[in-house]
């Protein structure tokens, strides 16, 4: 067996020109195509057959993570009864490069019929399906990366990468914002990430906490107890007065005198803190920025409700 690595290469040559030969496409025809997208008050359904049936999947859950409802329908299974699933507030997008494909042509006269719109992702504007449309997309590319030009390969990747272009570019003018990922994204390791501090945070009787009398054997027993390496020091009232760790202990045992001292006499004040609504993913970017293991989570008049630890992100295995 012989492997042609410089066919390889000329494969992932051939579909990085067809992704940036759409760039100068992006014009008034994806203006308007972002814009009806955007004000369907139905669901977008996507639709091809084939390969272009497969980019289709991944288009409609692209829209759908990024808070546009979208499913697939199956252009042959739609002339079988599911083509009542279209409605006249929603917004067919199809994707077909010859703009000839037999199974989606079936489907347009009860599209036009019914009054849902249509926006066509084609490498023939011309073709049947383009003409047939509200708006079209052209995918076009000059060649496919398959060597005997046959096999959808930069035609694909062409019309896949349009697709990312919409759905992102619909993502900011709805406001989609990181945080709304959190109810789109609850599981896997994006879920993770985006989780709320509230939720990993030690609170109640978790959180260690002494007071500013606190003998230092009081602070050493929080720590041990408690098990984060650190206590917050706060006042009568719940605010914080500053924190103490592992590391505030040895610098003051080596100094002497350390049993003879009080919680406000080792305690590190202005302690970097958070908000319980800050995410997860943020919290361990300000861990890593100030080389700390420990956050204090404050509410907005500097009162205590708990602490999170680097270990809490190690469980949810966002590394």
């Amino acid at each position: 067996m012989t492997i042609d690595l410089d066919l390889a290469r000329k494969v992932l040559t051939i579909e990085a020109s067809a992704v940036l030969g759409l760039v100068d496409r992006i014009d008034g025809q994806f203006s308007a195509a972002v814009t009806l997208l955007y004000d369907c008050q139905g669901r977008v359904i996507v639709t091809g057959m084939g390969k272009s049936g497969i980019i289709a999947r991944k288009m409609a859950a692209t829209f759908t993570s990024t808070g546009t409802p979208a499913f697939f329908l199956h252009p042959a299974e739609a002339v079988h009864g599911d083509l009542g699933v279209v409605q006249r507030d929603d917004v067919v997008v199809a994707l077909s490069h010859t703009g000839e494909t037999a199974e989606l042509l079936r489907l347009l006269e009860t599209i036009r019929r019914i009054g849902a719109r249509l926006v066509a992702l084609t490498g023939s504007p011309g073709s049947t399906l383009g003409r047939a449309s509200d708006i079209v997309l052209d995918c076009g590319v000059s060649e496919e990366a398959c060597p005997l030009n046959l096999a959808p390969t930069a035609s694909t990747t062409a019309a896949l990468a349009m697709g990312d272009a919409l759905a992102m570019t619909l993502l900011v003018a709805k406001g989609f914002r990181q945080e709304d990922f959190e109810y789109l994204h609850p599981g896997g390791g994006l879920g993770k990430r985006l989780m709320r501090t509230e939720t990993l945070m030690h609170a109640g009787d978790q959180m260690p906490v002494v007071s500013p009398d606190a003998p230092i054997q009081v602070v050493l027993a929080e720590i041990s107890r408690k098990r984060l390496g650190m206590t917050c020091v706060t006042n009568p009232d719940g605010r914080l007065a500053g924190i103490i760790t592992d590391g505030d202990i040895r610098r003051h045992l080596i100094d002497g005198g350390l049993l003879d001292r009080r919680a406000a006499d080792v305690m590190t004040t202005g302690p970097v803190t958070i908000d319980r609504t800050l995410l997860a993913v943020e919290a361990l970017a300000l861990m890593e920025r100030g080389k700390i293991t420990s956050l204090v989570v404050v509410d907005g008049d500097c009162r205590v409700v708990g602490v999170l630890h680097l270990h809490d992100l190690w469980r949810t295995q966002m590394f």
